[in-house]
């Protein structure tokens, strides 16, 4: 049987063993040492922000930029449907109620049926925009960049001035995602909302094993964030807590490896391009990323028309690992009795899309190796 191609898996070919083991020496390995505001200092820099947080995981930032923009029990949140449970599950450690949206042809929240939602389910009145059902204040957007596309954050940020909402930016899967045209050409992703979160989990473009980012352009917010999730220390010394911390700091030996990672971005990008570029010379009918839209390529798409479960049967045989998207969020049974809103295309690339590899480290004879099988199974 021929080797085992995975879907994505982590490039350490750079410096990652070098400043590992210098931290393993230096004895600093847990939650304090030089690395971490380093790594942090890198990373706020390669996005264009002035700081940023460090912190144990993606879910981890989103739990803390949640909290920290106010949302409570009594609020609700409109989130999309089709993304990763990571995105709305600390919504619900805070007690919040999501409202799932429909995607567009993104795989990002649609921005023209939130302004439906809007405008068709609520009310604003008091400076603040109201559900008319459930009788609670909608308090923030989540948006969540797909597999590296960018979500219509022009519109969506025009939607929350108008309905006075805060934008909570998922940034997890689009680190080197920037867009082009438009209000924010030159802008990364993660730079657009009032607070956004990034992941560095083992198959991310850049990974610290487990981790995650936070940033804001607003200092205060980014200090309180930083404060909670270094369990919330006033005095360190007579063990002095004035706020419910958390215990969401990055270690020195993560920061590490995300210095090193980071150093190699530039190639992993233009890997990450230049494979998916080569799967469509192959004739593979890949998801196009948006116009106006410099994307990091992150994860390949692609549509199986009506094939996805058998195609996944065929090539897991054939030892080449794929994934379906994930299971819309509104059918999960800790969902099921949440608001939904015109869910439509959203169903549509559910049963349509499969996950291809995807490695900044494939070969591109595996490439073909890949394409010439999904070509054999599709036709």
């Amino acid at each position: 049987m021929n080797d085992l191609i995975p879907l994505s898996v982590p490039n350490l070919k750079g410096n990652e063993l070098e400043y590992v083991t210098t931290a393993v020496n230096s004895e600093w390995v847990s939650s304090a040492g030089p690395y971490i505001p380093e790594f942090e200092k890198i990373f706020a820099a390669y996005i264009g922000m002035e700081d940023a947080v460090a912190v144990q995981s993606g879910t981890a930032a989103l739990h803390l930029a949640y909290l920290e923009a106010g949302i409570t029990s009594e609020d609700m949140v409109i989130v999309p449907d089709l993304t990763f449970a990571a995105s709305v599950n600390p919504l619900r450690y805070i007690g919040a109620e999501p409202v799932f949206i429909d995607c567009d042809d993104s795989l990002c929240i649609d921005a023209k049926k939130i302004r439906s939602f809007c405008e068709n389910e609520c009310v604003f009145r008091d400076s603040a925009l109201w559900h008319k059902g459930r009788k609670k204040q909608i308090k923030a957007i989540v948006t969540v960049h797909i597999f590296g596309n960018l979500a219509d954050m022009q519109t969506i940020m025009d939607i929350a001035a108008e309905f006075n909402l805060q934008v909570m930016e998922d940034a997890c899967e689009a680190l080197g995602s920037f867009w082009t045209s438009g209000r924010y050409a030159g802008r990364h992703a993660g730079t657009i909302g009032d607070i956004s979160a990034f992941s560095f989990n083992g198959n991310k473009i850049v990974t610290t094993g487990g981790g995650g980012m936070i940033v804001t352009r607003d200092e205060a917010k980014l200090k309180h964030m930083r404060y909670l999730s270094q369990q919330s220390k006033n005095n360190e010394l007579r063990f002095i807590h004035n706020e419910i911390g958390y215990n969401y700091r990055l270690t020195n030996l993560q920061a590490a490896l995300g210095i090193a990672q980071m150093e190699k971005l530039p190639e992993f990008l233009k890997a990450k391009k230049k494979n998916y570029e080569l799967y469509l010379n192959e004739g593979i009918e890949l998801l196009p990323f948006s116009a106006g839209v410099s994307p990091n390529y992150w994860f390949y798409s692609l549509l199986t028309h009506g094939k996805r479960d058998y195609l996944i049967e065929q090539l897991t045989e054939k030892n080449i690992m794929t994934r379906p998207i994930w299971e819309l969020l509104h059918r999960l049974i800790p969902y099921r009795n949440y608001e939904t809103y015109q869910i439509e295309r959203a169903e549509y690339y559910h049963s349509e899309i499969v996950n291809i590899p995807c490695s900044t480290n494939l070969s591109e004879d595996n490439v073909r190796r890949v394409a010439k099988e999904i070509t054999g199974i599709l036709g």
